[in-house]
This record gives C-alpha cells, sequence and structure tokens, in this order.
C-alpha cells in the first residue's frame, strides 16, 4: 500500500498580507514549509504531495527546493479549481506513479500547521481500516443555522456536533468510485471529501482531533501561532 500526502493552500486570505497565506512567515518560516515539515516526520508516506494554484507553482517549487533540497519525496502539483478538483489532480498523479490499488490519500489544509504526528498517524490507520477517516473535535459552543441572513433558522443539537479539522484521509479507488456515480448536482454540493462517502452512505471515522489544530485564518491567528512558539 501507498500513502501519500496532498497538503493544499490557496491564494484567497483573510491574513490581508498581501501574499498568499501559504507564504506568509510565522516564527520566520512559511506557513506551508512548516506544514511540510510535519508530514516529511511520518515515515509512512511514499510522496508528499503539494498542491498549488497555477499562478504560485513556480514560487512554490522554489520554496520547496529552498528549505528541502533534492527531496524526491516532494512533488509540487498544479490543484484544481475546487477543493474536489485538487483531489483528483492529486489522485491522478498517484495513479500515473502505478501506484498499488486501494492506496490512501491523506489531505491536509496546509494551514494547520500544529497537526501532532500522532493525528497523522491515526488518519492512515482508519482511512485503512473503515476507507474514510477525519479528525473532528467536538463543539463548545452553541451552533446557530441560518439559512437566511440575519435569521436564526434552527439550533442543533450540541451534543451531535463537531468540527472537523484535516487530515482527511481515504482510499483513492473508493472515491473514485463513489465520485464517478454522482450526478452533477451532487458533485455541485460537495465542499470536502468526507461529504461525498457521506451521500453514498459510506461509514466515516471520526476521530479525536486536538484543539491546538487550529487553521491559521485571521490575523491573530498569526499572534497566537508566534506566541505558542515563543512558549
Amino acid at each position: 500500500m501507498i500513502c501519500a500526502a496532498m497538503l493544499a493552500g490557496g491564494i484567497g486570505s483573510r491574513l490581508k498580507q498581501g501574499i498568499p497565506k501559504q507564504f506568509v512567515k510565522i516564527n520566520n518560516k512559511p506557513i506551508l514549509v512548516h506544514s511540510v515539515e510535519k508530514y516529511l516526520n511520518v515515515k509512512d508516506f511514499d510522496k508528499i504531495i503539494v498542491s498549488s494554484p497555477k499562478s504560485c507553482i513556480d514560487k512554490t517549487k522554489r520554496l520547496m527546493e529552498q528549505y528541502f533540497p533534492h527531496n524526491d519525496k516532494i512533488v509540487v502539483i498544479e490543484g484544481g479549481l475546487t477543493r474536489n478538483g485538487t483531489i483528483l489532480n492529486s489522485i491522478q498523479y498517484m495513479k500515473n506513479q502505478n501506484c498499488e490499488k486501494d492506496s490512501i490519500l491523506v489531505t491536509h489544509d496546509a494551514s494547520r500547521i500544529f497537526v501532532s504526528e500522532k493525528i497523522i498517524e491515526d488518519s492512515i490507520k482508519y482511512a485503512i481500516e473503515t476507507g474514510a477517516a477525519s479528525a473532528a473535535v467536538p463543539a463548545i459552543d452553541v451552533i446557530f443555522e441560518s439559512k437566511e441572513e440575519g435569521k436564526l433558522t434552527d439550533i442543533p443539537l450540541r451534543k451531535h456536533l463537531c468540527h472537523a479539522q484535516t487530515p482527511q484521509s481515504f482510499n483513492i479507488d473508493e472515491f473514485l468510485e463513489i465520485y464517478e456515480d454522482l450526478s452533477d448536482d451532487e458533485i455541485d454540493k460537495l465542499d470536502e471529501a468526507m461529504m461525498l462517502f457521506h451521500l453514498r452512505d459510506r461509514d466515516v471515522k471520526l476521530f479525536p482531533g486536538d484543539p491546538g489544530n487550529f487553521k491559521i485564518t485571521r490575523p491573530f491567528d498569526i499572534t497566537l501561532a508566534e506566541s505558542i512558539f515563543k512558549s
């Protein structure tokens, strides 16, 4: 079995730094570099697939060579227009490398730089056992549903809710089997890989994430991350 990690970073950012989020520096290193380092520390991976918007590919390649010179485990590929398009590009890369049947792809938002090796390893283990797995943490706040702007439409029971994290991992052949069975309307509704498995009633293992595995999204998150490195 071959395991590959897909680290994705996009152009959009609420950090207001004037550059794509994956290139913003925290503790004197770009966000993307922090995440790649975490995945390189896990020995299970045959490849670390770094997905990049087309406009950032050359810069991403230079960054990988600067911090990880001559590392054949790292490959930079073009991402898709959507998250699932990016996943499909990564799976196609694996297939082009003649990966084994039932290989596992571990997807990760590169802005979660504090992911632990245990969470990554658990993600692989449960994806092998179940077919699909995601880190998650219980919701600690009441969640308001608002299907109309500015209007409360429902309050789901908090005990049934949790916040999804990455990594999210899955069997690539099961992913392709389901994807090819989806209608265009169903594909349009997809905003993450676990939804695809859910649409066909496949089991998705939710395993414990960590509140520290937060996503760097806003300027305050940079301040928090810097303070963690200094503590």
